[in-house]
């Protein structure tokens, strides 16, 4: 059971990364999802391409939920392997809302978009792993060196949000 709640719920966690990526944080963001999918998370991710998608694509094929929140207002953008695709039409401020349905946020990579997940994360208390961090180098954050460890340390930190 987590926390005083009397219906046992999966923990929820944020995948945020690069938009466009190459193999290393393509197999990575997979590892990601799949761990997480294992371990009966539930995937939160900003629906569309790069790390986002293969994310997905990894958590989908360990059987996991994935939750696509998506700048657009048309649901059929989001990748073939958000299971439940959240049209917002809020644009990049759809960000708040990736991280605000997270107890955790595991950031693969990424820019500017990624950096204000895990800006938005912290200023939220919520936990934050980087791995392979690009521009959230610097930050007083815990980085981790492989999939396996992003998800361990994320799963460890997540706590309910009221």
């Amino acid at each position: 059971m987590r926390g005083s709640d009397p219906v046992s719920r999966p923990p929820r966690v944020a995948v945020c990364g690069a938009g466009v990526c190459g193999e290393e944080l393509t197999e990575a963001a997979e590892r990601v999802g799949r761990g997480l999918a294992r371990a009966g998370a539930v995937l939160i991710c900003g629906g569309l391409g790069g790390v986002m998608e293969a994310a997905a694509r990894g958590a989908q094929a360990a059987g996991g939920i994935v939750l696509g929140v998506l700048p657009g207002r048309d649901a059929r953008n989001a990748n073939l392997h958000v299971g439940i695709p959240l049209p917002t039409g809020m644009g990049e401020g759809r960000n708040v809302l990736v991280v605000r349905f997270a107890e955790a946020l595991i950031a693969i990579g990424g820019e500017w978009g990624t950096l204000s997940e895990v800006a938005l994360a912290r200023k939220m208390d919520l936990p934050v792993v980087l791995l392979r961090p690009g521009l959230t180098a610097g930050l007083d954050l815990p980085e981790v060196e492989t999939p396996d460890e992003a998800v361990a340390r994320a799963l460890a930190a997540a706590r309910p949000v009221p």
